[in-house]
């Protein structure tokens, strides 16, 4: 078999791996769907149906409003094939963060290759790696493995940045297709919306000079990029767009002001004080502290994020074994300087400034538009460490083998058991479980009640009776009691037979209602009828109706 038979066959390997990590039991772990991965869903379901968006906007190409987050619309259109195809389920809602998450993995290859092309004798030996560091990624497998938008937006970006080296270096029409990733990843995930930008203006300004030769495809690209992005950017600029942002960032802490004025007063006011206390510099400091999180070793390696949905809390975002490897790449990719390398310092470095203005820091979910760089970065250390293992004597050879391998090995083992024997009892709370499994209830004893009482108190129930009772979008329209605050999120009260309630807006129980609320708020005298518990065993919902004079259906006692 000759070399390049030998790289093709490791490569679909490689690719087939990632596709089985992605898509294995897809629809059953995470254990349950977030109220977005179900948003998601049901505007799919909805836009395939009708062609319209859960609260009845034909096309939306700026935004669903969804519960006021006003969320980039592509990854709802890319699952309405999915629906269709599947249906309205776990797997279907997934099934575009899957296979785009399995395609990164496949086009991170053909990156590296770009990237150092004709300075390398080991180029395709270096791709291949950072595309098996990418398919055994714990952080890529898991943001891979639910609707996060965030992970189709890092797809378009990389197809963007290979697209532009190809119409560079190559055939002028991938341009084209570089402008039409970039701008399909500002409509998919927010985070994109700078960092794209930003890299498209680094790419432009490092290869002005073939660009002014390549006008005419320029600016084709620049026109079908901005055709792309017209029908939102005027949303761009609206207080809806900017409401997640303030409810998120640093620059609206008024702490960081606080803090300011309290030291001014305590130097009376001098001049001076004026200057260095100034609030500027507060939020400068804030914004640095942030982006050096994102560098903390016990994130990275340790146990990622603190947010279950992004870590199994156990393993870091790579795996420990990668640390040498990492540090010794970064080491190596500077002292070389080959082919772009800089374009892989200035993409993980931009990529990390939209997450340190969020006040969460470090987050998983929003620097994934950095990936694989810190995989390029690794490949590198592991490249030159293999080539000294092949200097030294056979036994010494042999045994760092053996050694480096069964790291890996164990990593991922140790892993993949924690993630399939304990993550989903751990943590099915973090995944709202117990929603489907109420909602199901409802579904089976609901014609024998007048009406059904819903807690809101996990957040956002209406979404998920829309989800698993498959509600016609064209009855919700005209059923739902919807509430807009005048911070822009949006609540649905009622729709049907169903109330969706809070503490304050609680029911008065009487006959011919059903009520599903916490444990813990559980009225005395009431007849219980179903619990609703976690994987781990915690009671997390209860069904109760009044205890006297009601209709037809058993005590579990």
């Amino acid at each position: 078999m000759g070399k390049k038979n030998l790289l093709i066959c490791w490569l679909i390997l490689i690719f087939a791996l990632g596709a089985f990590l992605r898509f294995w039991h897809l629809g059953a772990n995470p254990p349950s769907l977030t109220w977005d991965e179900a948003a998601w869903g049901y505007n799919a379901y909805s836009l395939g149906i009708t062609g319209r968006d859960e609260f009845g906007r034909f096309l939306p190409l700026n935004y669903l409003e969804s519960f006021g987050d006003f969320k980039p619309p592509v990854y709802a259109y890319l699952t309405v094939l999915p629906v269709k195809i599947f249906g309205l389920n776990e797997f279907a809602v997934r099934f575009a963060s899957a296979f785009f998450g399995v395609l990164t993995v496949l086009l991170a290859y053909f990156l590296v290759k770009e990237l150092f092309k004709n300075t390398s004798p080991r180029g395709c030996i270096l791709g291949l790696i950072v595309s098996f560091l990418l398919a055994i990624s714990p952080w890529h497998i898991m943001l891979s493995r639910a609707a996060f938008e965030a992970n189709v937006a890092s797809f378009f970006i990389v197809a963007g940045v290979v697209s532009f080296l190809l119409g560079v270096g190559r055939k002028d029409w991938f341009l084209v297709l570089s402008a039409i990733c970039f701008a399909l990843s500002l409509q998919t995930f927010n985070t994109a919306r700078i960092i794209s930008p930003l890299l498209v203006l680094v790419l432009v300004f490092a290869f002005r000079r073939q660009l002014w030769l390549k006008k005419k495809w320029l600016i084709l690209a620049g026109g079908v990029g901005l055709a792309i992005i017209l029908p939102a950017l005027s949303f761009y600029f609206t207080p809806q767009a900017r409401l997640r942002f303030k409810e998120v960032n640093i620059f609206s802490d008024a702490a960081v002001i606080e803090i300011a004025n309290q030291e001014m007063e305590n130097d009376n006011w001098a001049w001076w004080s004026r200057i260095i206390h100034n609030r500027r510099w507060g939020y400068t400091r804030e914004f640095f502290h942030h982006y050096f999180d994102h560098f903390n070793p016990d994130f990275l390696f340790i146990k990622g994020d603190g947010n279950p949905k992004f870590s199994t809390q156990d393993v870091g975002l790579f795996y420990l074994w990668e640390v040498p490897f990492f540090l010794g790449g970064i080491f190596l990719l500077f002292r070389r300087r080959v082919g772009y390398w800089w374009l892989v310092v200035f993409w993980l470095l931009l990529g990390i400034v939209p997450a340190a203005t969020a006040r969460e820091t470090p987050h998983a979910l929003r620097i994934e538009t950095t990936l694989p760089t810190w995989q390029i970065f690794t490949a590198f250390g592991l490249v030159e460490f293999w080539q000294l293992v092949k200097r030294q004597k056979k036994l010494i050879n042999y045994g760092l083998r053996i050694i480096s391998w069964g790291l890996i090995i164990i990593g991922f083992v140790y892993f993949q058991h924690g993630y399939w024997r304990h993550y989903p009892a751990e943590f099915s709370g973090e995944w709202q479980y117990g929603y489907k499994e109420a909602v199901d209830f409802v579904k089976s004893v609901e014609n024998n009640y007048d009406r059904v009482y819903f807690t809101d108190a996990l957040g956002r129930p209406y979404i998920y009776f829309l989800f698993y009772l498959q509600k016609n979008p064209q009855e919700f329209w005209q059923e739902a009691e919807v509430e807009r605050d005048a911070y822009g999120f949006v609540k649905v009260r009622s729709f049907g037979q169903y109330r969706f309630f809070n503490i304050e807006r609680k029911p008065v129980l009487e006959a011919g209602l059903l009520v599903i609320d916490l444990p813990q708020n559980l009225p005395q005298s009431v007849k219980k009828i179903q619990g609703f518990n976690l994987l781990n065993g915690k009671e997390i919902l209860v069904a109760y109706e009044k205890a006297d004079e009601q209709p037809g259906v058993e005590s579990e006692d």
